[in-house]
């Protein structure tokens, strides 16, 4: 999910963001570098990446990063950290209390939302820290296909197409036996099997799949007759995606996964520019997709991924468009509908994004809009997101009345370990943030 990044220690690098100037200052840490990999402009707010290297295995310290917003823009939300501004500069601070290892990399990830009078071009991608206008291709639709439309299958929904994600890596992890005797949930999304040693699947690239709290967790989901779809990627750590260096690897790994459980269905976290906005890695997930569909007859393969509000964005609708080109028969196409700037009204936001993907799956594949939506998902973030956007009980009971009545294909949130009340405790990793009762969006999500 496109949550929780871990705030790095960096040296001096600046990038222009169209106009908006990031200044992340040096810090004492040897060996530590840093560079501006990729950002997107999204019209109404601004999203940069940092890559940061580790030469010396040194403890990164806090983080600084400075924002000067273009004339006439107003700032409507900042993500991560705590932030003071004053006029259009903006400064965010944070601190990580780790380190990237001898010779590893990570990333951190920040977001401005403004409003005003400055519109900013609608087709900027940044490189290296400049603005070219004419570096990415602009989203386009396929004209509407003169031929009726084919006869399709519905995706396998083995069930749980209410699938809460449960992270067993933060977070105080409940017991799952509770939350489900609790809630009559059935199935987990249990996150994220990553890359430990090149093209070998752990849990957070850590645990391993045997005598791991994930396996033990999963087998009391099971011996409660529930099941789980694990979740590859995510937005941090080291992917898969990247490290595997075929299809035909990469499906091995997600087969080693599929054996250790059993499994009717995985999902495949694809975020953040090593695995979402690089074509050859979204190339490559999707062919080892196929080959899992092949070698697996029945089950379901589910793709996550971020959204703007009125849906998916250049590098989303890539994503779509290859599935067909490449046959990758992709069940469930999954939005990501917060951290987006979404404002009061996380419903209609929610709805706006769901139905922009509809209309894509529309006309991507010839579907119609009831097959649109049994080939569509929804993963929200219970509470307060990253950017302070409230989801309370109420709106998302809303937008699972909504999803029901179009019958999608999945419904899901981060996450379980959230799933309780903390009423003005802001963001965190172990509860909402607001007040509420404890596992109550999982009562809602068990109801899908």
């Amino acid at each position: 999910m496109r949550k929780w990044l871990s705030a790095l220690g960096l040296t001096a690098v600046a990038a222009t963001v169209g106009a908006v100037v990031v200044i992340a200052p040096a810090n004492a840490a040897g060996g530590v570098s840093a560079t501006f990999s990729k950002g997107s402009d999204w019209g109404t707010g601004y999203e940069g990446k940092y890559t940061i290297s580790n030469g010396s295995g040194s403890t990164l310290p806090s983080w600084t990063v400075e924002f000067d917003l273009p004339s006439g823009a107003k700032i409507s939300s900042l993500w991560d950290g705590s932030y003071t501004a004053s006029g259009q500069h903006v400064t965010v601070k944070n601190t990580w209390n780790g380190n990237v290892s001898n010779g590893g990399s990570a990333s951190f990830g920040f977001n401005v939302t403004y409003s005003g009078t400055y519109v900013a071009p609608s087709n900027c991608r940044l490189n290296g820290g400049s603005c070219d206008a004419g570096g990415t291709p602009p989203t386009s639709t396929p004209p509407p296909t003169t031929t009726p439309p084919p006869t399709t299958t519905p995706p396998q929904q083995p069930g749980g197409r209410g699938a809460p994600y449960l992270y067993m890596g933060w977070g105080n992890p409940p017991s799952p036996q509770t939350v489900m005797n609790a809630t009559g949930v059935k199935w987990f999304t249990m996150a994220f099997v990553n890359a430990s040693g090149g093209c070998t699947p752990a849990w957070d690239s850590s645990r391993p799949l045997q005598g791991s709290a994930d396996a033990n967790a999963i087998a009391q989901i099971k011996a409660a007759g529930g099941q789980v779809v694990p979740s590859f990627g995510g937005w941090s750590g080291n992917k898969l995606g990247p490290n595997c260096s075929t299809p035909e690897a990469l499906a091995g790994a997600y087969q080693q996964v599929i054996n250790a459980y059993g499994l009717k269905a995985i999902d495949i976290d694809i975020e953040n520019s090593d695995e979402f906005e690089n074509e050859t890695v979204q190339d490559r997930i999707l062919g080892a997709l196929k080959i899992v569909k092949q070698n697996n007859p029945g089950i379901q393969t589910i793709l996550t991924f971020g959204t703007s509000t009125t849906g998916p964005n250049y590098y989303g609708n890539r994503l779509i468009d290859r599935s067909k080109a490449l046959g990758a028969n992709v069940d469930v196409f999954t939005i990501m509908p917060f951290d987006f700037g979404g404002g009061a009204d996380m419903y209609a936001s929610t709805v706006s994004a769901a139905n922009g993907l509809r209309d894509k799956l529309k006309s991507t594949f010839g579907w119609s809009d009831a097959t649109a939506y049994n080939h569509l998902g929804i993963s929200g973030m219970n509470g307060l997101s990253d950017q302070q956007e409230l989801t309370s009980v109420d709106t998302w009971t809303r937008i699972t009345t909504w999803a029901k009545a179009n019958n999608i294909g999945r419904l899901a949130f981060w996450s379980v370990n959230r799933d309780r009340g903390c009423p003005g405790g802001g963001v965190q990793s172990a509860c909402s943030g607001i007040a509420q009762n404890d596992w109550d969006f999982t009562r809602v999500t068990a109801g899908f």
